[in-house]
């Protein structure tokens, strides 16, 4: 007996009277298998269906099918499965096993979900963004429509509190038992050694010190096809090695669920699928690498990349119950005992960190703009759903008015992502729908169609699988063309394939940069290819699938995209500019015509009608950049951007700022005029520069700066000596003999501000600094005197300086 059937009494006396209940019970507790067919009794049922949702394929179908074989009946009958390309149904099914991504649709198409009596939620602590979407509309229908619905959340290693707050304060039922018992072995990390490495050395020591099948869990299907080469032909005879993986054929997967014939022990190399709601039968030992590979969305670059990641404790808790399924059991834990402390409670749920676009669509659908209209564990992060809306946007599913517009609702109608619809739609538009859903089917399966990077031969390869997995893709790409209107007489092989993959990811049309296989995606991203890549020489590609971070992500999936089809495809968008460089060598602007496709170049043409008006921005872009100073000012600019500087200091705005760092602010104002006509900054001269800073001066303050500040001053001798105001201060250096006579000091700022005399001896040599010449000639020029005339006899030293002529030079003999 399963630990959970001691549970199963409270539980059905709970949804007897509430709506809504959680149900925790650990690994291998038999959740999955034995609650349904328990709520088969219940009164409030009636004859209505019980849906279960699980978050893969692969634990639908597996569970379906055990549940059905306990009630020794086929899948289909009492209870079936639907997933993405396969169904299981029919008018007698009760019980129906269906992926989150098929319940979204279920209820989007009735959101009253006529004829189901409850919806059970499995596995909720994986949290998948389509199973918290799922569980938020549910919770809204029930609230709005079906207040007699039953919803019940469940796990092994959930926060059941989270989830009881979630539904409305739901009962919470417990089942603590564990069914067997599992010693757990801690076999420490290596980190010199390879994780394949790792994994194939556990599963020896296992096989050889323990009995049953082993099932191992590595972090992708790279890592498992490694781990096969390390362990093939280094195993005993009676024991088969049996890899599980998404990408693989669904009967390959059925295959590897099923127990080992008698006499007979498997192993298992999975991926993160057979964590939960999966029965390995025979499996005793997990071996646990620790690691996961989860998806990280990038909103930047608008592409997903796959991360290794530490599992969380709850996925460690939930690998090493697949050992305790159905006899007690063993773990090898490939890391060290007190690292588990350090890993991260839960796993980080999808909805914070994946493109929810497709979110969003089903919220437009379902009548919801805002999602803080439902009630959700953790709600969609806002930048991420105004980016998503962005995209619904671009694909024109959005209505001025809000909500979906014609086309968004043809685009929720199809069961794909709102891209991939687009792109059938568009397809269907132009006479190839048939390939544009090919397409689809090949961008929404990895695998599907082989590993090339070429799209077209994984079109060839998939329309010749004879496979199961390939036949029921082309079924469900078949019913996308005919949703999406295409015509049946469709010749697919004939379609344009790159531009059907363009039109479902604009933002990745790629251009070659450089060296073979290096490109440039239309958003700015980088990317590559091997050069060995057929496709890595060519001019344009269509890229459906872009892997890995850092500066160039990996192309897994493209094809070659014509420069015509680009200007058929995106001609709107394409933007005819002018581009000017300096050519610093040459001393002159240069001027190129540019085509740009977002971060794309598409072509360059020499030009030699450039914009005047630009061509002086260019110029005086490059001279900021070498600085203010180095502009060909000349002596005279220089002092009257000092006497205007000084004004402004005293009689403030007024007057303008012409400072370096003002003018540097404002280049527009004065430089770019200054060389407008030009194409060199060495045809920019002084006499463009002070006609430019005239420009910046207001009339009425022309006339004033010659009387305020004047720019030089005429002594009583009749030399003239320029005032300089670059100090803050109107100073006049000069020959002290040039100023006799003068009993009033002179001063400008009408008469404010007294002009700042550097005497000079007759060798040019400053004597003094005075700011009052009459208290000079009555003080210190007894001592200035006293010392000067012995030096210099041939020149006039008067005892009252103030009443003596002025000199221009030594006393006249």
């Amino acid at each position: 007996m399963l630990s959970v059937e001691d549970a199963l009494s409270e539980l059905l006396a709970v949804l007897d009277h509430a709506p809504s209940a959680v149900l925790v019970a650990p690994p291998g507790a038999g959740k999955t298998t034995r609650v349904p067919p328990a709520l088969l009794n219940a009164g409030w049922r009636g004859d209505d269906r019980i849906i279960v949702v699980e978050p893969r394929r692969i634990a639908a179908k597996a569970a379906a099918r055990r549940i059905a074989e306990e009630r020794g009946e086929e899948a289909g009958q009492t209870v079936g499965f639907r997933v993405r390309n396969e169904t299981a149904v029919s008018g007698r099914t009760r019980i129906e096993l269906v992926t989150a991504g098929v319940f979204v649709r279920m209820i989007l198409d009735d959101p009253a979900l006529e004829g189901i009596a409850a919806v059970l939620f499995d596995e909720v602590h994986e949290r998948g963004v389509d199973m918290d979407l799922g569980l938020a509309l549910a919770i809204d229908a029930q609230a709005g429509l079906r207040d007699d619905l039953r919803l019940l959340a469940m796990s092994a290693t959930m926060d059941g509190a989270r989830f009881a707050a979630l539904l409305g304060g739901a009962p919470v039922v417990e089942s603590r038992g564990r069914l067997f018992p599992i010693e757990t072995h801690y076999l420490g990390s290596d980190p010199l050694l390879r994780i394949e490495d790792r994994v194939a050395r556990a599963v020896r020591k296992g096989l050889a010190e323990e009995t049953g099948s082993v099932l191992a869990f590595l972090p992708g299907q790279g890592e498992i096809l490694r781990t096969v080469e390390r362990l093939e032909g280094k195993l005993p005879a009676n024991v088969t090695l049996a890899p599980l993986y998404g990408a693989m054929d669904a009967r390959a997967q059925d295959a590897v669920i099923r127990p080992a014939s008698a006499g007979r022990r498997k192993v298992v190399l999975a991926t993160a699928i057979a964590e939960t709601s999966l029965t390995i039968e025979g499996v005793r030992l997990v071996v646990d690498s620790g690691l996961a590979r989860r998806p990280r969305y990038d909103p930047g670059s608008g592409l997903s990349r796959l991360e290794t990641v530490r599992v969380s404790q709850a996925a460690a808790d939930q690998r090493r119950g697949r050992a305790g399924r159905t006899e007690p059991g063993v773990c090898y834990r490939l890391w060290d005992e007190p690292q588990t402390a350090a890993l991260p409670a839960f796993d980080r749920p999808e909805i914070l960190e994946t493109d929810l676009s497709a979110l969003a669509i089903s919220l437009l659908a379902w009548g919801v703009e805002d999602p803080g209209d439902l009630r959700w564990l953790d709600p969609p992060p806002s930048a991420a759903f105004a980016e998503a809306l962005d995209t619904l946007d671009r694909l024109g599913a959005r209505a001025p008015s809000g909500g979906l517009s014609a086309h968004g609702r043809r685009l929720a109608d199809l069961p794909l992502a709102p891209r991939l619809a687009h792109l059938v739609l568009a397809g269907a538009a132009e006479g190839q729908g048939r390939a544009a859903a090919d397409i689809a089917a090949i961008v929404s399966d990895p695998g599907l169609g082989g590993r090339d990077t070429d799209l077209r031969h994984r079109l060839d390869n998939l329309r010749r699988d004879r496979s199961p997995r390939g036949r029921d893709a082309r079924q469900a790409a078949s019913r996308w063309a005919a949703l999406a209107g295409a015509r049946r007489d469709e010749a697919a092989d004939e379609a344009d394939t790159a531009s059907l993959l363009a039109m479902a990811f604009p933002e990745r049309v790629a251009q070659r940069r450089g060296g073979l296989g290096r490109f440039r995606l239309a958003n700015g991203r980088g990317a590559r290819l091997e050069e060995s890549d057929a496709l890595a020489n060519a001019p344009f590609l269509a890229v459906g699938d872009v892997q890995g971070g850092g500066a160039d992500g990996r192309i897994t999936l493209a094809a070659p995209l014509e420069r015509a089809a680009i200007d058929r495809l995106f001609g709107g968008r394409i933007v005819r500019e002018e581009r000017l460089a300096y050519d610093a060598s040459a001393d002159l602007v240069r001027a190129t015509r540019v085509e740009r496709l977002d971060a794309l170049v598409l072509s360059e043409t020499p030009s030699d009608k450039a914009d005047p008006a630009h061509v002086a921005e260019k110029l005086a872009e490059v001279a900021l950049s070498r600085g203010i100073a180095t502009l060909p000012w000349g002596e005279a600019i220089g002092r009257s951007r000092g006497r205007i500087a000084f004004l402004r200091a005293r009689q403030g705005e007024a007057w303008p700022d012409l400072s370096d760092e003002a003018l540097a602010a404002r280049p527009a104002d004065w430089l770019v005029p200054a060389l407008t006509g030009k194409r060199r900054l060495s045809e920019l001269g002084p006499n463009d520069l002070r006609n430019a800073l005239a420009g910046l001066m207001p009339w009425d303050r022309m006339a004033e700066l010659d009387r305020l500040a004047p720019e030089s001053f005429t002594a009583p001798s009749g030399r003239v000596g320029a005032i300089d105001y670059s100090g803050g201060e109107p100073t006049v250096a000069m020959a002290v003999q040039n100023l006799f006579s003068l009993a009033v000091h002179p001063a400008v700022l009408a008469g404010a501000v007294p002009i700042v005399f550097e005497l000079l001896s007759p060798a040019g040599r400053p004597m003094q600094v005075t700011r009052d010449l009459p208290a000079f000639w009555r003080g210190s020029w007894r001592d200035v005197r006293a010392d000067m005339r012995g030096r210099y006899p041939k020149h006039s030293w008067p005892e009252d300086p103030a009443n003596a002529p002025a000199l221009a030079g030594a006393k006249r003999r």
